[in-house]
């Protein structure tokens, strides 16, 4: 697990999750979206988004989450996780989450903010981008899933986010035994 792309529909939970697995495993997290967006939600050219990406990914190891560049990203990776969650959960996040970052102005990628206006009153709306993609983009990531024609990388699927923090905990418990039992190893050497 040197090299692991997270993907889901848009507020699944991949940032968040991606952010603990690379915790965990002591790998640099990217976040695709932060190479993808430029002020005022501005899209980056595709050609530069895609070199900023090949960079990123011209490391050792790395925690990547984001849909972008599958090709490049699914090319490198030794794992791919797709948290594929139900459409009421991912909803329900995207409510939530959307509402916390505008009322609290939190800032993302390059500056921006999410707003009550944007988030309810606008078509570009991420609350209206799950609404009209949620289904053509989990059918995207089945066919995606299913056409794989060998092992590797290694396919995980979660379908629900009980599933996936089950993973996050034991993963964290066998990297800290592992780890322990090192230090110990250690200690006895003369």
């Amino acid at each position: 697990m040197a090299r692991v792309v997270v993907i889901g529909t848009s507020c699944a939970g991949k940032t968040t999750f991606a952010r603990s697995l690379a915790r965990i495993l002591i790998f640099p997290h990217i976040e695709l979206d932060a190479l993808h967006w430029l002020p005022n939600w501005t899209e980056r050219s595709v050609d530069e988004f895609r070199t900023l990406t090949a960079q990123a990914l011209s490391q050792d190891c790395w925690v990547i989450d984001g849909n972008y560049a599958v090709d490049l990203t699914w090319s490198r990776a030794t794992t791919v996780i797709w948290l594929n969650y139900s459409f009421p959960i991912v909803l329900w996040r995207a409510l939530t989450r959307t509402l916390r970052r505008a009322v609290t102005r939190e800032e993302l990628f390059a500056g921006n903010r999410e707003s009550l206006r944007m988030a309810f009153l606008n078509r570009e709306s991420i609350l209206w981008w799950v609404v009209t993609t949620f289904h053509r983009r989990r059918k995207h990531y089945r066919a995606l899933f299913d056409a794989r024609t060998s092992p590797h990388p290694t396919y995980v699927e979660f379908r629900n986010p009980t599933e996936a923090q089950f993973f996050l905990t034991k993963l964290e418990a066998t990297v800290y035994n592992a780890v322990k039992q090192r230090l110990c190893n250690a200690e006895l050497q003369p």
